[in-house]
């Protein structure tokens, strides 16, 4: 089921794209695109954003039918921070600490209450939380029932995103950079079984973002590490463990899985969440997730009625929102379904460059290094035939840092190269590149610049991405070839091989908050994926970032803070160490058999069906 994301305590998890092959369009085509047909078809959609309304009360029943692209690689809590699919089938039986309210802009709590402490005299910070009274590891079709406690969280954080051999994203947080350069832990402290203080070295602006995790049990997992060691505990949960021995304190419990075919979840009545009436959340009481690459196969179950829900491919647009029931073919086609939209997505794939210097005395590490190199290919970037030929015109481009939605975003801090190829020919020109009387273009030493472009193999989106930046990069005399890897190597060589040259992908989050992602934009992080765990920054420029990514953090005046951020967009987007695509606006289809009530559609919290229910 599709579920408002709650916030995720930035391990920036890898995202896969999701669609579509689209053929080369006209120029008459894609005028006819603009604008009339885009507003034609977004009046036969529905645009609810959620305003902050109460849910409707609803009722238990009926079973959620869904699919996931591939196979999880475990059931492992720790190998879901570096596997998607892993992180999806897992996030059913677990629950964070506290949520954020994008429409507020407020913390709520979720699992746990707290309290922030701040001491401005000796400039520290207390962060107490206070977890549920009603919070327990269940297993499906048994009366055991282990409550949760504070213990859990503490040995989640100290000893195992506080343990460097695990590799946790989480990792990176428990640690602040003094005013004086040095290095200080957050440390976590048990006051009794259901509340623990997070104690801050120092004051930062956004305590909450640090220390919100997931409730993790402490059952199964330290036993192996005691037992095991650091391979032990990543073993446990492997996938052919009976799902019925998996704890959850979440919504469902795993009951079933059969590779390469499907999971079965079934709800869990011990969950703490009930809605208005007092009725335990979520209403379906089965959930079935079959595993189908395929998303034509996908496509075609949700038209005969056979899944629930279908988030549109460019390419199925006009027929799925012209087959909606009153617009075309009649229900027997599986037409009893309504369509929604959202604007723009706030966050957006990227293009990337290796800056890794394992690879130096390669041609490529010596251009992609040069940040004139970086820019040119910012500038023969065409976002606006990326938009018509892959999103259909239904996308906006990414040419700021941060999202609207973050309250240190500003219209006029902005990417300065745009699509423009002379220009992308005299930044070249200026590191000496040149091209020669074949049109081919070539480096001070003569060699013909020619690299990877590497796309996940799933993802028909990023190859109509790639084609139409290796043809605009052919105009300029540049050699782009195009490999199609898949996502678990893609991993592999992001976070330990770092064999990869440039390529295209996502990251989970938005940069809601201006000091998400401190392992992707601080130079130390695993995910700094053009050159990461660097021991010191490698340029003056990431150098500044680290400052002004610490300075901001730890700075809670906003205006003071702005100054900061200001800076850090601006370098960001001169550096081009990504270079951010463009933002498709999202088209999501529901079966009619559910009440539509509690569903809302934005940009901000996505498509949220977290108290859909069946109709009757």
């Amino acid at each position: 089921m599709h579920h408002k994301t709650p916030l995720l305590s930035l391990l920036a998890a890898l995202v896969l794209f999701a669609c579509s092959k689209e053929e080369e369009l006209s120029p008459e085509d894609l005028a006819s695109l603009e604008p009339r047909g885009i507003h034609e078809i977004i009046a036969k959609t529905v645009s609810k954003p959620w305003n902050g309304e109460d849910f409707v009360p609803g009722k238990t029943g009926g079973t959620w039918n869904d699919v996931i692209n591939q196979d999880p690689k475990s059931f492992n809590l720790l190998i879901a921070e570096q596997d998607n699919v892993t992180s999806a089938v897992t996030s059913y039986m677990i629950d964070y600490l506290v949520d954020y309210d994008n429409l507020t802009r407020e913390w709520k709590p979720r699992a746990a209450s707290f309290e922030i402490r701040p001491n401005e005299a000796e400039n520290t910070l207390d962060v107490i939380y206070t977890l549920r009274d009603d919070l327990y590891w269940t297993w499906y079709e048994s009366d055991r029932k282990i409550k949760v406690t504070s213990d859990d969280i503490i040995f989640w954080y100290n000893e195992i995103r506080g343990d460097p051999q695990f590799q946790s994203s989480g990792y990176y947080q428990q640690f602040l950079e003094m005013a004086d350069g040095s290095e200080a832990h957050v440390d976590i402290e048990k006051i009794d079984d259901l509340s623990f203080v997070f104690h801050f070295p120092r004051i930062v602006a956004e305590p909450l973002l640090a220390t919100n995790m997931n409730v993790m049990p402490r059952y199964g997992y330290e036993e192996a590490k005691k037992q095991n060691g650091v391979q032990g505990t990543l073993d446990i949960y492997g996938v052919n463990t009976d799902p019925k021995l998996i704890p959850s304190c979440g919504k469902y419990y795993l009951t079933e899985y059969t590779a390469g075919q499907r999971m079965v979840y079934k709800r869990n009545a011990n969950y703490w969440e009930k809605d208005s009436a007092g009725v335990s959340l979520p209403y379906p009481e089965e959930e079935i997730l079959r595993i189908i690459p395929d998303e034509n196969t996908k496509y075609l179950l949700f038209k005969e009625g056979e899944i629930e829900s279908y988030t549109s491919r460019p390419e199925d647009l006009d027929e799925l929102v012209n087959s909606q029931q009153g617009n075309g073919r009649g229900a027997g086609w599986g037409a009893n379904y309504t369509v929604y939209n959202h604007e723009g997505a706030q966050g957006a794939s990227f293009w990337t460059f290796n800056q890794n210097p394992k690879n130096s005395g390669k041609p490529f590490y010596e251009w992609f290094t040069k940040t004139e190199f970086r820019q040119a290919m910012s500038s023969l970037l065409n976002r606006d035939r990326i938009i018509n030929q892959v999103y259909r015109g239904l996308a906006l481009p990414k040419l700021h840092f941060f999202p609207e939605n973050n309250r240190f975003y500003d219209e006029e801090i902005r990417l300065q190269y745009e699509y423009d190829p002379d220009r992308a020919i005299q930044l070249l020109s200026s590191i000496g590149m040149t091209r020669d009387s074949s049109g081919v273009m070539k480096d001070r030493q003569g060699r013909p610049v020619e690299f990877n472009l590497a796309i996940q193999s799933d993802s028909t989106v990023a190859n109509d991405i790639a084609s139409i930046i290796a043809d605009e990069l052919s105009r300029v005399g540049i050699k782009a070839n195009i490999r199609v890897v898949d996502f678990q190597k893609l991993v592999e060589q992001l976070f330990e091989t770092w064999d990869w040259e440039s390529l295209i992908m996502a990251l989970s989050g938005s940069n809601l908050f201006p000091s998400q992602g401190s392992n992707v934009w601080v130079s130390s992080g695993n995910l700094h994926m053009w050159h990461p765990r660097q021991e010191n920054p490698a340029t003056e420029w990431e150098a500044r970032v680290d400052y002004l990514y610490n300075e901001g953090a730890y700075t809670v005046d906003s205006a003071k803070a702005k100054v900061f951020w200001d800076e850090y967009q601006r370098i960001i987007l001169e550096q081009c160490p990504l270079i951010y695509l463009a933002r498709p606006r999202g088209f999501f289809a529901l079966n009619n058999r559910w009440d539509q009530r509690n569903v809302y559609c934005d940009n901000k919290s996505g498509f949220q069906l977290t108290h859909v229910f069946l109709k009757g």
